[in-house]
C-alpha cells in the first residue's frame, strides 16, 4: 500500500491542485529553492506573493535543496510516494529524477489555463500574461477592455 507525500512547487499553487484533490489527508511540502530564488532573481515582491498562496493551502514549508528536503521529508512521515503536479520546468524533471532512485514519484496532470504550443518566458508574470490573455480572453468571457486591462 503506498504512504504517499504531496510535493507542491510554484507551477501549481492552487488549493484546487489536483494532488491535494487527490491525496488531501497527505502531508504537503513546499520548499524554497534557493538557488531558483537568486537564477531568476525572483523580487521580495514575487516572494511575498507566493508565500500568500502558500498559507491558503496544507503544505509545511522549508528551505534548501530541492530534492533533498522533499526525500527527508518522505522520510520522516514513512512515506514511499511523492506526489506532485505536472510542470513544464526543465528543472523539475531533474528533481524527479534526482528523487526516483530513492522513491517513487507520480505525477499528475494538470488541466492547463489555456491552450498554448509556443514559447512564453515564465520567469515573470507579466510576459505570460501578455501572451495568455490572448488566449483566455477568446473564450466565452465577454470583458469590456477595461475588465480585460485589469488582468494586464
Amino acid at each position: 500500500m503506498n504512504k504517499p507525500i504531496v510535493w507542491i512547487h510554484g507551477d501549481c499553487l492552487s488549493p484546487y491542485n489536483p494532488v491535494l484533490q487527490k491525496y488531501p489527508d497527505a502531508p504537503a511540502i513546499w520548499v524554497w529553492d534557493e538557488a531558483l530564488i537568486e537564477e531568476w532573481q525572483l523580487s521580495l515582491k514575487r516572494i511575498a506573493f507566493i508565500y500568500e498562496c502558500l498559507l491558503e493551502l496544507p503544505v509545511v514549508i522549508r528551505r534548501g535543496d530541492m530534492a533533498q528536503e522533499i526525500l527527508a521529508f518522505a522520510q520522516e512521515h514513512d512515506a514511499n510516494l511523492v506526489v506532485t503536479a505536472k510542470s513544464p520546468s526543465p528543472r523539475f524533471d531533474d528533481i524527479c529524477n534526482q528523487m526516483e532512485g530513492s522513491i517513487t514519484v507520480e505525477v499528475l496532470e494538470v488541466e492547463p489555463f489555456f491552450g498554448y504550443d509556443g514559447y512564453i518566458d515564465l520567469k515573470r508574470f507579466s510576459r505570460y500574461w501578455k501572451v495568455a490573455q490572448n488566449y483566455v480572453f477568446r473564450s466565452n468571457l465577454s470583458l469590456s477592455d477595461s475588465e480585460k486591462d485589469s488582468f494586464a
